[in-house]
């Protein structure tokens, strides 16, 4: 069921913010309203306007919005403030046309002066003026993949492309009736105008080439939009229809129809609303039904226990052949995440302090699997201090286990030169530095007395090895002599 909302005067633009949550400022009147999707009520109003507002347009990152006024000021506001940041003066009447270039820092309009211009944000100066036009500008839409191009409809039945680069237009082309709306397909290469009660597609890469002329409204389109995924083509028309066609075969594929005329029209960034502002100040807001599961489609039949339970006791026979059944294989949680390349996560989740405790191979595995693919420096970096404490904690605690020295070596030397900038800021970090350098200093000491006392080990075996041998050789001349004497006296 559709909401509806009554504005103080017609609608004349609703354009959606392109970032979640996906509000929608509505210019009615002399006041621009934003509305949350669901919300019934505007969470914002600006309404700093001396005169009627025109044409209010998020910037890219919805931060900005920039609207135009009766007066032929524009003003640009930052959507979570109530005074304009800057206001550009230079049109001498309405300005009913006011967007964003994409490099986010310039603003272009049309104005009833006949006139297009450029401005500069920063500075909040104009930086070109283009007079190309003999009638109303009061449409135009900017392109998403050159910074530098923008078109403009105006009443003089022509769509003008500028290039910023260049003083004068790129690309005239002539529709044939006042142009109340444009639009740039997501590829740039079509461009969609509406004006009286056709609705035309042309080839800009062919140089604004006709592909298609659509008359399926029966009085003039006011307004147009694109779905997200550029399927879907939507018109709005005085004719109370709002007219959804393929942008395949450009046919119409969807129709709908509301009280009085439509004068705008604006899709939600993800094709979940649609909202129509008509002349009479009403604002028509349709969701798209949330999918429901068949509350009619009953539940799947379990089996009964005896299906389970079915066979357990049989007893294989003598010529029977049992087939084991392999055990399921189930990886830790590190392996899965060091097979989808994780590697932070990884190192996190051997981090945990029962495996560090208990299983300290697992965590110095992990650490040399992730040195293996060089990945160990950037699973380290970008810690903070509670994580830092918690790996030279562990560090220091076995770079003195044999098994993991080597490894853990390593990853004391990366850990030195990733957080050596910030030593000295955290009281924590810098304790379990010295920590770890007394653990060091200790087994180097340790290390250097085991060699003293192998060199006294070595010189002691090398002393005994040659008494023994002299004894030996004596032992075995004085039992020659005796078996000579022996054999002597026989």
């Amino acid at each position: 069921t559709p909401v509806q909302m009554k504005e103080f005067g017609a609608i004349t633009k609703i354009d959606f913010s392109p970032v979640p949550p996906y509000n929608y400022a509505v210019t009615a009147s002399s006041r621009v309203q934003i509305y949350g999707r669901y919300s019934q009520e505007p969470i914002k109003t600006f309404s700093r306007f001396r005169d009627a507002a025109y044409g209010a347009t998020f910037r890219d990152d919805g931060r900005l919005l920039v609207a135009g006024s009766e007066g032929g000021r524009i003003c640009l506001f930052n959507v979570n403030g109530k005074s304009p940041l800057r206001q550009f003066e230079g049109h001498t009447k309405p300005v009913h046309l006011v967007g964003f270039l994409s490099d986010k820092y310039r603003v272009f309009s049309g104005s009833d002066d006949y006139s297009s211009n450029l401005w500069d944000i920063p500075s909040a100066t104009k930086i070109t003026s283009y007079s190309e036009h003999t009638d109303y500008v009061r449409c135009g839409c900017a392109s998403k993949l050159n910074a530098d191009v923008f078109i403009t409809g105006s009443y003089d039945h022509t769509v003008k492309l500028f290039d910023a680069r260049i003083k004068s237009s790129v690309m005239t082309i002539e529709h044939g009736h006042p142009v109340e709306s444009v639009l740039l397909f997501p590829s740039g290469g079509l461009l969609v105008s509406a004006g009286g009660r056709y609705v035309k597609i042309w080839d800009v890469l062919k140089g604004g080439q006709l592909l298609v002329s659509l008359k399926n409204h029966h009085k003039t389109v006011t307004c147009l939009c694109l779905n997200s995924s550029g399927q879907r083509l939507l018109s709005g028309s005085l004719d109370r229809h709002v007219k959804i066609y393929s942008t395949t075969s450009y046919k119409v594929v969807h129709s709908f129809n509301y009280a009085t005329s439509i004068l705008s029209l604006a899709l939600s960034p993800e094709d979940e609303t649609i909202v129509v502002g008509m002349t009479n100040g009403v604002l028509n807001v349709k969701h798209r039904k949330p999918e429901e599961k068949g509350e009619n489609s009953q539940k799947k039949r379990q089996p009964a226990y005896r299906t389970y339970v079915k066979g357990r006791s049989y007893m294989p026979k003598q010529e029977d052949f049992c087939v084991s059944k392999p055990a399921k294989r189930v990886l830790r949680k590190y392996d899965k995440l060091l097979r989808s390349f994780q590697s932070s996560k990884a190192l996190d989740a051997v981090m945990e302090p029962p495996i560090m405790l208990h299983t300290p191979e697992v965590t110095v595995a992990v650490m040399q699997e992730l040195h293996r693919r060089g990945t160990l420096r950037s699973a380290l970096a970008g810690r903070d201090e509670k994580q830092v404490n918690l790996l030279l904690t562990f560090v220091a605690r076995r770079v003195i286990d044999p098994r993991f020295t080597p490894v853990l070596v390593i990853v004391a030397d990366m850990i030195t030169d990733i957080y050596q900038p910030v030593v000295g800021q955290s009281e924590i970090v810098d304790k379990q530095f010295l920590k770890l350098q007394q653990a060091i200093g200790k087994e180097i000491d340790y290390q250097e007395e085991l060699l003293e006392v192998l060199g006294m080990m070595d010189t002691l075996f090398a002393t005994f090895t040659k008494k023994r041998d002299t004894s030996l050789e004596e032992n075995k001349n004085n039992g020659i002599t005796e078996i000579i004497q022996t054999n002597r006296k026989y």
